[in-house]
């Protein structure tokens, strides 16, 4: 959402009826997913509202900001120098240098690789590769996918239930996915001079 309004307030794209049947599909299927169909359960405090928003500006500036660097550099060199940055910057939160080495054991640090390598170094590698073939708005909504992804673990490594309203969050993603796919715009896109 924050992408398209940053690429319509800055007049470089148009907002299409298929870009509102794309957003309210994703909206409406993550709105499933993670609530399993009502607000009554739903109670988010408000630091994790602040950390979410703060979340959703950074993850618009990195699909955006992406884009003119791809030109230019690699999409692997950009995602390690994010990380080194990103993991400098976070240091002084966390010291790493202050942490409890005692309680690590190999499975723990086999845990961790896997997490660093095929979480996060991996997974952005492929979001900012996709900025090559797909516009940043395309890959924010296929980003969507990542709440599905986080359900479905749950499901399968946790044994948590799959009830009907994340079936249902489930076809609304994937018909999202479709709809991204498939439908084609009428008019060809051009930034409003």
């Amino acid at each position: 959402m924050l992408i398209i309004g940053y690429l319509l307030l800055r007049k470089q794209t148009r907002f299409t009826q298929k870009d509102g049947v794309l957003v309210l599909l994703a909206l409406v299927g993550c709105f499933f997913l993670l609530t399993n169909g009502s607000f009554a359960g739903l109670s988010v405090p408000l630091p994790a509202i602040s950390w979410g928003l703060l979340s959703a500006v950074a993850a618009a500036f990195y699909t955006l900001y992406a884009v003119p660097l791809l030109k230019t550099f690699d999409s692997l060199v950009i995602v390690g120098w994010a990380m080194v940055i990103g993991g400098f910057a976070l240091s002084f939160v966390h010291p790493p240098w202050q942490g409890n080495f005692h309680a690590f054991s190999l499975e723990l640090v086999l845990y961790l690789i896997v997490v660093i390598v095929f979480g996060t170094m991996i997974a952005f590698w492929f979001y900012v590769e996709s900025l090559q073939s797909l516009s940043p708005k395309e890959t924010s909504l296929i980003g969507t996918l990542e709440p599905l992804a986080a359900v479905l673990s749950t499901v399968f490594w946790l044994n948590e239930p799959f009830g009907a309203f994340q079936w249902l969050g489930t076809a609304y993603i994937l018909g999202m996915i479709v709809v991204l796919a498939l439908v084609k715009d009428t008019k060809k896109k051009q930034p409003i001079a």
